[in-house]
């Protein structure tokens, strides 16, 4: 994929990524994100909500570094994969308005505020991968 490419797959439709980590306790963990971007293609950050208590939200503060893979699950298959570093902000404002747009994104444009209030609250952070190196493949199966 080009960088066009790569950065219209990520933003097509609510494919939801999938966050690599590294435990404390040097064990590997992945779990479900729901993103956005904000950028352009070829210098953009990938952002999303997360508390500030949660497993990976300690582990990327210690480590600075994690990875996301984001796949298309049907034929012709496809994925772009990012390992990237970490940085965090916790203003309220900041966290409200990205919990409202990752909300729309995924919830739809008349559940956005409502997804907002629930997750852009206190003890939230938003979360910034930004991309040192992209790994982005289309029509995997073909």
């Amino acid at each position: 994929m080009t960088d066009d490419e790569a950065f219209a797959f990520l933003l097509e439709g609510t494919r939801t990524g999938k966050l690599g980590w590294v435990g404390a306790d040097g064990r590997p963990h992945v779990a479900p994100v729901w993103f956005t971007l904000e950028g352009e293609p070829g210098n953009f950050e990938v952002v999303f909500n997360t508390h500030i208590d949660a497993g990976k939200a300690k582990a990327m503060k210690r480590e600075r570094r994690a990875c996301l893979t984001v796949d298309q699950e049907a034929q012709p298959y496809g994925f772009v994969k990012i390992d990237a570093t970490v940085t965090f902000e916790d203003d309220a404002d900041q966290v409200r308005a990205l919990a409202t747009k990752v909300g729309g994104r995924y919830m739809g444009s008349d559940r956005a505020e409502e997804y907002g209030a629930r997750n852009g609250v206190p003890g939230e952070l938003v979360v910034r991968l930004s991309p040192t190196k992209i790994t982005a493949l289309a029509a995997v199966s073909d």
